[in-house]
C-alpha cells in the first residue's frame, strides 16, 4: 500500500520536526529559565513570519494548489497583534524588531506564497499545525508561569476558536495534504521545503537563545 503524503511529510521531515521542539531556547523557556521578556520576544518574531504567511492569502485563495489550505479559522496575525499589546503595551509596533533569522524565515515564505504555492503549502502546513499541537503546551506553561488568564490576552496567538475539534481538524488537513494536486516530483520539492521551513525555525530558537544568553 502506497503510503500517503502527509504521513512522508511527517516521516521525512520528523528529525527537523525535533530539532525544533527540542531547541535550548524552547527548553529553556516551558522548563522555567526563561521571563516573560523571552516570552514576549519570541511572540514579536512570529508576528514577522504570520505577516509573510498570511500578507498573501487573499490571491492565493484562487489558487488550485493553495487555496484549499486558505480556511479563515487558522489566521494568526490579528490574535498576535492583541497579545503583542498586552506584552509590549499600545505602542509595540515602535519596538518591535526581527532577528536576521526571522527576517530569513519571513523571506523564504513571502518567496514561497508569490511564486511557488505548492512549497507555500510547506510553510502553511509546518506551521499552523504546530499551532494546534505542540503550540498549546506553550500556552499552557505561558498561562502557569506569568499569570495569563486563561485563553486571555497574552496567550490568544495560541487560541483558535474556530477549530471546535483540534484533532478531526487535523485529519481533516492531512486529508487535503493527500490529495494536493501537483505530481510527484513537486511532492519531493514540498517534503524538502518543510524540512526546509523547520530548519528556519530552528535558526530562529537558536538566535533567541543566543540572545538571551548573552543577556543573562
Amino acid at each position: 500500500m502506497d503510503t500517503s503524503f502527509s504521513t512522508l511529510i511527517r516521516t521525512a521531515s520528523h528529525e527537523q520536526h525535533t530539532e525544533a521542539e527540542t531547541s535550548t531556547f524552547m527548553s529553556d523557556l516551558l522548563g522555567g529559565g526563561l521571563g516573560v521578556d523571552a516570552y514576549a520576544r519570541y511572540t514579536e518574531q512570529l508576528w514577522f513570519v504570520y505577516a509573510a504567511l498570511e500578507g498573501g492569502i487573499e490571491r492565493l485563495a484562487d489558487d488550485p494548489v493553495a487555496g484549499p489550505f486558505i480556511q479563515p479559522e487558522l489566521l494568526r496575525l490579528p490574535e498576535l497583534e492583541r497579545d503583542l499589546a498586552h506584552l509590549r503595551g499600545p505602542d509595540w509596533r515602535e519596538t518591535a524588531s526581527a532577528l536576521p533569522a526571522t527576517a530569513a524565515y519571513a523571506a523564504r515564505v513571502a518567496e514561497c506564497a508569490a511564486s511557488w504555492p505548492a512549497g507555500y503549502v510547506a510553510h502553511h502546513y509546518t506551521r499552523y499545525l504546530g499551532d494546534l499541537s505542540g503550540g498549546q503546551i506553550i500556552r499552557d506553561r505561558a498561562e502557569r508561569a506569568w499569570g495569563f488568564a486563561r485563553k486571555g490576552d497574552g496567550v490568544r496567538f495560541y487560541v483558535f476558536e474556530g477549530v471546535g475539534n483540534p484533532a478531526a481538524f487535523k485529519r481533516g488537513y492531512r486529508l487535503l495534504l493527500d490529495r494536493i494536486g501537483v505530481d510527484e516530483l513537486e511532492k519531493q520539492r514540498v517534503v524538502a521545503e518543510c524540512k526546509a521551513a523547520f530548519a528556519l525555525n530552528t535558526a530562529v530558537f537558536r538566535a533567541l537563545g543566543e540572545e538571551f544568553s548573552a543577556a543573562a
